[in-house]
């Protein structure tokens, strides 16, 4: 009997985690696949006007994965193509997984925003980015960020 108590407590505790209707606004499944660059990153072209595009949960940056088998290749490759502001080299490291929300491109039905830290030289603040693996939507510069240069 404890086991069952515990079972269903479980499950609803999971299932009130995550919401009915996703609050994500820049999903756009008419999105183009980015190409990629002989440095294996994104192409970007487009810088975003939008303040909350990459900085707030509900405007995460779709690097949709399944085109690949490692979920984590494009958010890296997104990443990869950024610098700081004035050009500067940036580093990155994911921190966490949040914000669940619903989605029919997982297997269990949601999905999670991965959160990562960008730091450059000369910043004073580290930069939380949200990116999400499983939608798909134009992929642009963040505001504070510029393109990498490569030689």
């Amino acid at each position: 009997m404890k086991k069952t108590m515990l079972f269903i407590a479980s499950i609803l505790f999971f299932t009130s985690c995550i919401s009915t209707k996703s609050t994500i606004q820049n999903i756009d499944d008419n999105a183009p696949l980015p190409q990629l660059s002989k440095n294996n990153t994104f192409v970007l072209t487009e810088y975003s006007k939008d303040p909350k595009y990459g900085y707030d949960k509900d405007y995460p940056i779709n690097v949709f994965y399944y085109s690949t088998r490692n979920e984590t290749v494009n958010q890296e490759r997104f990443l990869n193509a950024l610098a700081g502001p004035k050009g500067e080299k940036i580093t990155f490291s994911k921190l966490e997984s949040c914000c669940p929300f619903p989605t029919k491109r997982s297997e269990m039905g949601a999905g999670f925003l991965d959160v990562y830290e960008v730091k450059w030289t000369g910043q004073k603040k580290p930069i939380l980015l949200y990116m999400n693996i499983y939608e798909k939507g134009a992929l642009k510069v963040p505001i504070g960020f510029s393109l990498k240069k490569f030689n």
